[in-house]
Order: structure tokens, then sequence, then C-alpha cells
């Protein structure tokens, strides 16, 4: 199988390549349209500052591209954030895949929110073979608010969306890549999931 890795300045890519070879698949790391447009499936993943990030995309028409991909794509944590509608990270309009916005945790506890949190409500290909309140883990101050797309549920301070979905595009806020054997089989039912776009 041929999966891509969205190559642009926001982190975790390293890990996400390792997570991959665990698995038997040696992606391809890659800011080039055509290859990312061909590839059976992508991963948009993520670690840094909203309006950076997206400058970034943007001045290398990343931005465009990842919205006209038909196959299967995988946001993960700033990646799903991006393909929201809207951030209040530094007031940063998304890719606005899902018409979804992003806010700040309220400052009543410890942001940001770091470690290993229960998921529950899960919903979909993605979670297929996976508990109830199995436990993935997180880093992040901003989240997504729930919504219809919403497929798996995380609370802190307030409930927020950990994995979201429409169409070809599924996203998640937590890190497959970091979450054991559960986050294994995130990333196993991604490369399993049918084109439903």
């Amino acid at each position: 199988m041929n999966v891509a890795i969205v190559k642009y300045n926001a982190g975790n890519i390293h890990s996400v390549r390792l997570a991959l070879n665990r698995l038997g698949i040696e992606p391809q790391v890659t800011d080039d349209a055509r290859t990312l447009l061909s590839a059976d499936r992508v991963i948009f993943p993520g670690v840094g500052e909203a309006s950076t990030a997206l400058a970034y995309l943007k001045e290398r028409g990343l931005d465009e591209i990842l919205l006209k991909l038909t196959q299967p794509v995988l946001g993960i944590c700033l990646g799903l954030q991006l393909l929201c509608a809207h951030s209040e990270e530094n007031d940063t309009p998304g890719l606005g895949v899902f018409p979804v916005r992003v806010r700040k945790f309220p400052p009543r506890d410890k942001v940001p929110h770091i470690g290993w949190n229960s998921i529950a409500n899960l919903k979909g290909p993605l979670f297929k073979g996976i508990k109830e309140e199995s436990y993935v883990y997180f880093v992040h101050s901003y989240y997504a608010e729930l919504s219809e797309w919403t497929i798996a549920q995380g609370d802190y301070i307030v409930p927020f969306s950990a994995a979201l979905h429409k169409d070809n595009y599924f996203a998640v806020q937590f890190h497959p890549e970091k979450s054991g054997k559960v986050g294994e089989q995130v990333l196993k039912n991604f490369l399993k999931v049918r084109n439903e776009k």
C-alpha cells in the first residue's frame, strides 16, 4: 500500500513513520502534489502552532491539494485542528473540511492537556475492535467542539471531539503513534478503511 505523509513544518512526522514501519508500511514523506494525489492513503500529522503551520501549507499550495484528495485522509492532532473551519489559536482560518470551531481550553485547570485519557462514544470503522473508555495519548491546548461529525469524545475540563469523520476525511486529536496497542489498532483500521467519497 502506498501511504503518503504530508511534509510540512509541524512535528511528529518521524514518530508517525516509525509507527507505520511497525505495521510493515514504508510511507513517503512528501510535499509533492502528484505524490499526495496518487497515494492510497494520506496522513496529515502535526504538532505546533496553527497560523504558522497554515502559512507554510499555503506557501506550497498544500492547502489546496489537501482539499482535492479523494482517498482516505487521516489528520492527527494539529492536523485535525487545521481541517476544521477556524481555530482560536491566533484567530486562524482552517481548511474547512469539518465545519467545526477549535477553541482553547478554559484556564480552570492545567493547560495544555498532556497525557493519557479515555475516549468514549466510539463510532465508525476507525474504532473497529476498540473498547469504549480505551486510553490514548493527548498533547493539546485547543480542542474541536462536539458536532455531528464527532466519532469519539474526550473529556478534559470540557467534552471535546477526540475524533472526527466526514466523507473520506478522518481526524484524531490524540496521537495514535504514541497510544500503544489502541493507537496501533486505529492506524490498522485507517489502512483498511474503504473510501466513502
